[in-house]
């Protein structure tokens, strides 16, 4: 069909300016994580306010290590909605948990109501997703984790910029907060992805898991403050994000702010444009995340 070509499919909004920064992670010759993974990371970690963050290469990593790293094992449940992408609860699988799918609400997130009745003695943890970037109902989830003693690891893939009670996401209590820089979302670096925590344990233990369970990685080891020894401390993964692709994080994460604004405008223009037709319910979403 000729006029499928109109509408383009989520065309990354990048510029000369991540052009640039790539072509010079070239020219350094430091490829693999390095001098710009690092400041990355700073610079993710101070936007949201969070206490630590580590870059990896997708949030399907992201989850993956929180949960190995917080012991989710086999015989364990995972908590988390049926209205997400495979990823979700893959990693549940990958860990040998059993998937437990509790509904959504009219917001399209995860029902803290229905999370309730599904808690067993088995649930180690709740995954919550916040689809489209609205926020879940989290003071609910939180109360719910603390009443029975369950880990929050936050699925913010759509939800990099987005804010619950005043606060960005990844800049709460959650014990891990997972985002995704896959090329259709609110910032891109091709692939890639980023999980914060308030844990400096939790984020050291995820950072060996991330690269074979080593105890340092290539720029720790060859730069100029490095050493070439490390030690093979755990069996690891192999989930760190390369500077090139840093690169492109560092430029698109200092306009995200920006992007967030055009696509809530674009939004805006579908509810107008759609509203009246009887097919979408344009104001819902709007009006329960004026009460976040």
């Amino acid at each position: 069909m000729a006029d499928a070509a109109l509408v383009a499919f989520s065309v990354p909004d990048l510029g000369e300016d991540a052009i640039e920064a790539v072509v010079d992670a070239i020219r350094s010759t430091w490829l693999t994580t390095g001098p710009r993974a690092e400041p990355f990371e700073r610079e993710f970690q101070a936007y949201l306010g969070a206490a630590h963050a580590l870059a990896v290469n997708s949030c399907t990593a992201a989850m993956h290590l929180a949960l190995a790293a917080l012991g989710v094992e086999p015989g364990d449940e995972v908590i988390t909605p049926p209205l997400t992408f495979c990823a979700t609860v893959n990693v549940i699988l990958q860990v040998g948990a059993t998937p437990v799918l509790a509904d959504i609400g009219e917001e399209l997130n995860l029902d803290p109501t229905r999370v309730e009745a599904m808690i067993t003695p088995r649930t180690k943890a709740i995954l919550p997703v916040h689809y489209g970037g609205l926020p879940c109902r989290m003071d609910a989830i939180w109360a719910l984790a603390e009443k029975h003693g369950l880990k929050v690891i936050e699925d913010g893939a759509h939800a990099a910029g987005a804010e619950y009670r005043g606060r960005k996401i990844g800049a709460g209590p959650s014990d891990a907060v997972c985002f995704s820089f896959y090329a259709n979302k609110n910032m891109t670096t091709g692939e890639g992805g980023m999980v914060t925590t308030p844990s400096a344990e939790l984020v050291e233990k995820m950072r060996m898991f991330a690269l074979h369970g080593m105890s340092r990685d290539a720029w720790n080891r060859y730069a100029e403050r490095g050493s070439w020894y490390y030690e093979v401390v755990e069996c690891g993964f192999k989930y760190n994000l390369s500077d090139t692709l840093a690169a492109i994080g560092l430029v698109q994460l200092r306009k995200l702010d920006q992007m967030n604004a055009r696509r809530a405008e674009i939004a805006r223009q579908y509810n107008e444009a759609f509203g009246k037709l009887g097919v979408v319910e344009a104001g819902r979403r709007k009006a329960v995340a004026a009460g976040l």
